[in-house]
């Protein structure tokens, strides 16, 4: 299978602290892979590296066949045409319409004509199912709405690779559901290769073919997810067990 992203030897150290120590693993085209560990694992600064946001300070990092370390700013601003981000907090302009959040990054990233970007991101927003919503304001929009405008943003260029950081946080369990579903649809519909960051139990269940765990900043197992569950291995069993507690005790509420 083709990697969309190769990750071999990486260590990063902040203020002399070793947040990831020889952290390897791989993600394959046409699947999702979810990146999962406790608070302080090394998730989100293993995420920023796999961003270009940060520099590798030691070890390889390939993202679309791209050595990201060896590549010059213009380099990397291309490679970003062809990654699409699914922000946690959706990160949608208040003071801009639906349509003109999605619009952002063909108007930044390409040199399409204006009645040409509102065809494609109308088409966009009919892919997760908000098309009405075009000419509508963030606020005038409930939270699963929200994250779907910001779906419809991320994938506006047809990025071939989707990083998805924590997409569901905050939905009630039948929105993160329709969103899980959503993403699913658009990586069979568009071919999307996605690596996602989260902690919620039931998307982990629905949305992973592979999966990356994290413990203490090393990579502790890597492979499928069913494979994973049935493994033994004590720290991916407690963290199932505590998300599967918190999320009970959260219908209760």
């Amino acid at each position: 299978m083709e990697k969309v992203i190769d990750v071999k030897g990486l260590y990063v150290s902040i203020d002399d602290n070793e947040i990831l120590s020889d952290v390897s693993f791989s993600a394959f085209r046409g699947e999702a892979t979810v990146i999962l560990g406790g608070s302080g694992s090394g998730k989100t600064t293993l995420l920023r590296r796999l961003l270009g946001l940060h520099p590798v300070d030691k070890g390889y990092i390939s993202v679309l066949g791209e050595d990201i370390s060896g590549l010059s700013e213009k380099e990397m601003n291309e490679l970003y045409h062809k990654m699409g981000v699914f922000y946690q907090n959706g990160a949608l302009l208040a003071s801009q319409t639906v349509g003109e959040n999605v619009a952002m990054p063909l108007l930044h990233q390409s040199n399409l004509p204006r009645n040409l970007i509102k065809d494609i991101v109308k088409m966009k927003l009919g892919l997760v199912n908000l098309k009405e919503a075009y000419d509508l304001y963030p606020a005038q929009l409930s939270g699963g709405m929200l994250k779907r405008v910001a779906l419809a943003r991320a994938i506006a260029m047809d990025p071939p690779l989707l990083f998805c950081d924590e997409p569901g946080a905050g939905l009630d369990p039948v929105s993160l559901e329709s969103l899980d579903n959503l993403i699913l649809n658009l990586k069979d519909q568009l071919g999307i290769s996605i690596v996602l960051i989260t902690h919620e139990v039931s998307s982990i269940l629905r949305v992973a073919d592979r999966i990356v765990f994290l413990d203490k900043g090393t990579v502790i197992y890597e492979g499928s997810i069913k494979e994973g569950l049935s493994a033994e291995i004590r720290e991916i069993e407690d963290f199932f067990s505590i998300l599967r507690t918190v999320h009970a005790q959260e219908m209760k509420n």
